[in-house]
């Protein structure tokens, strides 16, 4: 930390002196903890110049395209790793050795079951009810099974809930879509990968044989690597302030899935699908991009662009190489992959949309390849879901196991009435 200090000129009174504390990345920040001392707080709608917390997990540079995890880039991560190696990276701020990895691999993959009990909870809801619905229950409901670990001051619990987290996440998301449609759950399968396991309970039925297909496996891996965390986003944001009340770990994921399926966060991916569908067809898409440049119109290209990534979004490079090898590999027949691919094509050469940076982002590739694996756009956020319980659950032990953990207490620029008296009801008059 340095000493250099930023001041505060308030007025009728003496100027206050603010640290400025610097990271090892990013923007330096000014404490302004003192500020309520002299009367003041400070106003930042939607947070977007405060830092509320100090993190060793992720950082974010949008300006550069830079995506690191504990100081990894994000294309290294998903060319050398694979998703549980991530998720041990992010929950113990190093990477494992064999032995480590090996019992890391072990301990997730063979923790994928759930209480039957718990299953029986799914027949509660209406089967048209949408999978996140269904989450945003079933998640907050496993601390109602799982009673010995919900002490979250005891570091071994919080390490026993991570791991349970991490492995029923797929199982409890693939019986979700089951349910959905109508099909019976298909039990986890310990020799399988964390992502093929994942595709085979979404896909197989009790009466044929299922084979992962390598292709789809690794793609979905790396979605999972790709949207595994993103700094202090809206769902992560809300995973650490219902954690500050002491609430159990289960309930502060179900918040952060709340979170999550908001349109404006987790469902980019789904957007980009509705988007294609409203365009048809190829011939269609001259029409569309002329509505795109018009500052008039409302219409928005989805999936390009990104409201962080001023430059190049990192992980849509990798996603893109992903879409492609799904694509080739499945050679499906199907227009709006037309579609697709051309709003991809034009995006790349068009002046416009290079000069103002309005590349293919990832959930534009990521839509992709989970509609031609034949995934249902009600799934994608529950994908989502799956892939970023390990970004939340990390935040949430790393925030557990800092000195000082304080309630998140927001303020606010108060602007109702004040000092009104209460009149007999005889004499109200709202006109």
């Amino acid at each position: 930390m340095s000493e250099q200090k930023a001041i505060l000129q308030l007025p009728g009174q003496e100027a206050i002196e603010l640290p400025i504390m610097k990271g090892t990345a990013g923007n330096d920040v000014i404490d302004i903890r003192s500020l309520g001392k002299a009367g003041y707080f400070t106003y930042d709608p939607g947070f977007l110049a405060t830092a509320s917390c100090e993190s060793a997990i992720t950082f974010i540079d949008g300006d550069k395209g830079i995506l690191l995890h504990r100081g990894y880039g994000i294309e290294e991560l998903a060319e050398k790793s694979d998703y549980l190696e991530v998720c041990y990276l992010l929950l113990n701020g190093q990477f494992p050795d064999q032995e480590q990895s090996e019992k890391f691999h072990h301990v997730i993959l063979h923790h994928t079951m759930i209480h039957e009990q718990l299953a029986k909870l799914y027949q509660g809801f209406r089967r048209d009810s949408h999978p996140m619905a269904i989450m945003c229950g079933v998640v907050g409901a496993l601390s109602a099974f799982y009673h010995d670990s919900l002490d979250v001051t005891n570091e071994t619990h919080r390490e026993i809930t991570a791991y349970r987290l991490i492995s029923k996440m797929p199982t409890l998301a693939a019986m979700s879509y089951k349910y959905s449609n109508g099909q019976p759950f298909v039990y986890p399968d310990n020799s399988l990968s964390y992502a093929g396991n994942f595709l085979k309970m979404m896909f197989a039925v009790p009466c044929e044989e299922f084979k992962v297909n390598p292709v789809l496996e690794r793609a979905m891996d790396k979605i999972f690597i790709l949207h595994a965390d993103h700094e202090q986003n809206a769902s992560t944001s809300t995973v650490r302030l219902a954690g500050s009340s002491g609430a159990n770990p289960f309930a502060c994921i179900a918040a952060g899935i709340a979170s999550l399926w908001g349109p404006a966060h987790g469902g980019a991916n789904e957007a980009c699908l509705n988007m294609l569908e409203e365009i048809g067809s190829v011939e269609n898409i001259p029409e569309y991009i002329d509505k795109a440049k018009d500052k008039n119109d409302p219409f928005r290209l989805m999936g390009f662009g990104h409201r962080v990534y001023k430059n190049h979004d990192p992980r849509a490079t990798v996603m893109r190489k992903a879409c492609h090898e799904v694509l080739d590999d499945l050679n499906i027949n199907d227009p709006l992959l037309d579609v697709a691919m051309e709003l991809e094509r034009i995006a790349l050469e068009d002046p416009y949309f290079v000069e103002k940076k309005l590349y293919p982002n990832v959930d534009f590739y990521s839509g992709l390849v989970l509609r031609a694996m034949g995934i249902p756009k009600s799934m994608f956020t529950v994908i989502f879901a799956i892939s970023r319980t390990i970004g939340w659950i990390s935040h949430w032990k790393e925030m557990l196991d800092q000195p000082g953990l304080k309630i998140g207490r927001p303020r606010q620029l108060y602007t109702g009435e004040v000092g009104l008296k209460i009149d007999d009801v005889k004499n109200r008059s709202n006109t």
